[in-house]
């Protein structure tokens, strides 16, 4: 004799499943991304090092919490320094990701400081916030540059890529050294954006799933995902401030960016790169892009 469950009960049973393996492997999902390493540069041939690239810079490790520091590069300008820009990656990559950009901006009498935010690359830091703590982490490494007197740093601006898009953005709201943002590619508010991943890797639409996860993750990590919201953080801006999205991303909607837009009261612009999706706006880009970059800091900065 067979024994068939009734369809509600298997449904029940799928939920209470995808319940308990939400509650054990969510919070790491979202606390504790990946870290991508050199190795993953190497094998797509792309220098991993400031060296590599015949740019002068200095490894640093920043303090900017307790037991937490961030390794980063400083590569300094040939003078006269037009300003310095800060690198921000995005979730899981590392400070390598901005050495292109390190290079334009340098050939162009720009600083640039690029770092591992916590919990990546090699830096410290248990857990990831998106912006939560992060967003001080900025306040700390701007506070380190202006203490050295050897520097000449001028004006400030912040290139942010993905999560490095949100953390910048929310830096600037809250520390008005930051003098300009470009923002490629940035998320809306944590909760629009794990709802967005927990569709594409669970396919559930289940709001109740993500606040699980949400809360248990707030207590684990100590933070407010509600105040992880880069779309509050714009309303506060008074700067510059340039949104690169490309139009066929299928990882972060180009939508955010322009609803980002739309809440900026700010003098602001939006940079649509047609057929590009997430990692490869710079490529699809091309000249235009670069052309894009240099004219913005150069009208902000300089």
């Amino acid at each position: 004799m067979t024994f068939v469950l009734p369809l509600g009960a298997v449904l029940l049973l799928f939920l209470a499943s995808a319940t308990i393996i939400l509650l054990v492997i969510g919070p790491s999902i979202l606390l504790k991304p990946r870290r991508r390493t050199p190795e993953f540069y190497r094998a797509l041939h792309l220098p991993t090092t400031p060296s590599e690239l015949h740019l002068p810079s200095e490894q640093l490790d920043v303090p900017v919490d307790d037991g937490i520091s961030l390794s980063s590069w400083l590569i300094r300008a040939d003078p006269p320094v037009k300003g310095t820009v800060l690198y921000l990656h995005g979730v899981a990559d590392c400070k390598i990701d901005g050495l292109r950009l390190a290079r334009l901006l340098h050939d162009n009498r720009f600083n640039v400081f690029l770092y591992d935010a916590r919990r990546h690359g090699e830096s410290g830091g248990k857990f990831c916030t998106y912006g939560y703590y992060e967003k001080i982490d900025v306040i700390k490494l701007i506070d380190y540059l202006n203490a050295r007197k050897d520097l000449t740093l001028g004006r400030i601006g912040a290139f942010g890529t993905s999560m490095g898009a949100a953390v910048a953005i929310q830096a600037a709201a809250v520390d008005r050294r930051i003098a300009a943002v470009v923002s490629e590619n940035s998320f809306a508010t944590l909760r629009s954006i794990f709802d967005d991943y927990q569709k594409r890797m669970i396919r559930l639409p289940f709001h109740y799933l993500r606040n699980l996860v949400i809360v248990r993750s707030e207590r684990i990590a100590n933070f407010r995902a509600s105040d992880v919201s880069p779309v509050q953080s714009v309303k506060n801006l008074d700067i510059p401030i340039l949104f690169i999205y490309g139009k066929n991303d299928r990882l972060i909607t180009h939508n955010y960016s322009i609803m980002l837009y739309d809440n900026t009261p700010a003098k602001k612009e939006l940079f649509p790169v047609e057929h590009a999706s997430h990692n490869d706006t710079w490529e699809v880009g091309g000249k235009a892009y670069e052309v894009k970059l240099l004219e913005f800091f150069e009208k902000n900065l300089a």
